[in-house]
């Protein structure tokens, strides 16, 4: 039994190397597609979470995402998620019309120069279905 789960292992990061801590982008961009694919076809693949774990590790150290990292790290938490999600949803500064108000507003928010209410807060958490607190500055 202890073989055969060695052997298993093995095979699996022949097949994606990400999960046997490879630092290439290949590599990372084959493991992203997978992570999508079972989360399409099979969402409660137990593969899923060691994938999302790598891919997460990989994209805090890679080279090509240090500055979105650190503009990310500057950022209150709350303005970082939203940052985050505008990118992982392909949207702009006027896609919160109904949460935050109009395009000037969200981007003095995106710059630090205002806040997140409370209301926005809520709006956006709704939106994205993710608890309240996920929007929390501190």
């Amino acid at each position: 039994m202890i073989n055969e789960a060695i052997q298993a292992s093995n095979n699996l990061i022949k097949a994606v190397p990400l999960l046997g801590g490879s630092r290439s982008k290949s590599d990372y961009e084959q493991a992203l597609e997978l992570v999508g694919y079972l989360i399409e076809h099979h969402p409660a693949h137990p593969l899923i979470d060691m994938l999302a774990d790598k891919v997460a590790k990989y994209e805090e150290n890679a080279p090509e995402f240090a500055a979105f990292n650190a503009r990310i790290n500057a950022l209150p938490r709350g303005v970082a998620l939203l940052r985050v999600l505008m990118d992982q949803h392909g949207l702009n500064q006027s896609s919160f019309v109904n949460e935050i108000g109009q395009r000037s507003y969200v981007n003095r928010i995106l710059k630090g120069e205002r806040k997140l209410t409370d209301k926005h807060k809520a709006a956006l958490a709704k939106r994205f279905n993710l608890p309240f607190e996920s929007f929390r500055e501190d």
